[in-house]
């Protein structure tokens, strides 16, 4: 009988043959145990090195999770805030159109601010950031708030900078101190070159910034605003390993190394649905109920997060296993469609996760 790694090789054999993307980085945690194992190499290049599993990867979207909204519910958790209070009450210059006093940071976290005209924030590239920053401040509502599901990275932005003002330091300060050092998180960060610009992945060749895109954000508004300062919706660099750390501490009902990070309260809200009168289900700040990454074996009760560069992070609590993929699907040109690095991420989690 095969076991888990048998079966998780033969599905990354056959994804890289297929150029899906050229290497990858895979680890879980299961029964108890935890494994992780690199595959295939950094590009399609005969010469090209080898991934190993300290392989940094610019994680892209899960950036959301880990660290904006971990650090804005971590606050929620400790009384320096409530999902019901006004983001215009951490962010006055918010409070500047029909509307928008009443969006709460809960309509942040589960991705029910729909804001009119910026549903893709990276066609704003060619902008100044200043003036990204304030296209996403100033759009107009689209519907009420807390009405429709509207997953877009305009609310991971704004969140990042409620955030910043509740936590009194930058993006990248707040997410070392409060997480990626106490976790043992040494190479994750949002200035990846510190670890080596040897051991990150290419993650696309871009003509609009003029070649290869390497320990750099890859996301456009991301890398357009980066220039005056990290953002909540794109730019962490993380491996494998710490991601597993972090993975660990939430199936440990926020607790690692003896110390706590969350009440199981806040945990249990991750993977809580909050959206159920929308029609649509999701977690404070994460996604909920996904089988088209989470696989088919338990999704109901799974929660995690995807990001654009090909990695994706599953958990399911009941069965304390979880799971992470970084890879760089993108690599050297982004595919026309997301079917092939979709599959991946859903075979894997059914091993993963299932029985």
């Amino acid at each position: 009988m095969k076991t888990a790694d048998d079966r998780i090789a033969e599905v990354i054999a056959r994804s890289i043959d297929a150029r899906v993307f050229p290497g990858c980085v895979v680890g879980y945690l299961k029964d108890g145990a935890r494994k992780e194992r690199a595959f295939g190499a950094l590009t399609y290049d005969a010469d090209a090195p080898r991934t190993d599993t300290d392989t940094i990867y610019d994680v892209a979207s899960l950036t959301k999770a880990i660290p904006t909204a971990s650090l804005l519910l971590a606050y929620i958790d400790e009384g320096r805030a409530s999902p019901d209070d006004r983001v215009a009450d951490h962010l006055p210059e918010f409070d500047n159109g029909p509307g928008k006093r009443e969006v709460r940071l809960r309509h942040l976290l589960t991705y029910t601010l729909d804001l009119a005209g910026i549903a893709r924030a990276s066609a704003l590239k060619d902008l100044p950031p200043e003036a990204i920053f304030a296209a996403i401040l100033h759009a107009p509502l689209g519907a009420p708030p807390g009405t429709r599901f509207a997953y877009a990275n305009a609310p991971a932005v704004i969140m990042g900078l409620v955030a910043e003002r509740i936590g009194g330091g930058s993006l990248p300060e707040l997410a070392q101190e409060r997480f990626f050092v106490p976790l043992a998180m040494e190479c994750t960060g949002f200035s990846p070159k510190a670890c080596g610009i040897e051991r990150i992945a290419p993650t696309e060749t871009d003509p609009w910034r003029g070649g290869e895109v390497r320990g750099v954000v890859h996301d456009e508004s991301a890398y357009v605003m980066s220039r005056i300062r990290a953002v909540g919706s794109a730019g962490l660099f993380s491996t494998v390993p710490d991601i597993l750390h972090f993975m660990e501490m939430l199936l440990a009902r926020g607790v690692h190394g003896g110390r706590r990070y969350f009440s199981e309260a806040i945990v249990k809200e991750m993977h809580t649905d909050q959206i159920a009168s929308t029609g649509r289900r999701t977690g404070l700040g994460w996604e909920l109920d996904q089988p088209w990454f989470m696989g088919d074996a338990d999704p109901a009760r799974t929660f995690g997060k995807t990001g654009f560069t090909g990695c994706s992070l599953v958990m399911n609590p009941s069965r304390n296993a979880g799971l992470v993929l970084l890879s760089n699907c993108d690599w050297p040109h982004r595919p026309k469609g997301r079917e092939a690095i979709n599959a991946v991420r859903a075979a894997l989690a059914d091993i993963v996760l299932g029985g």
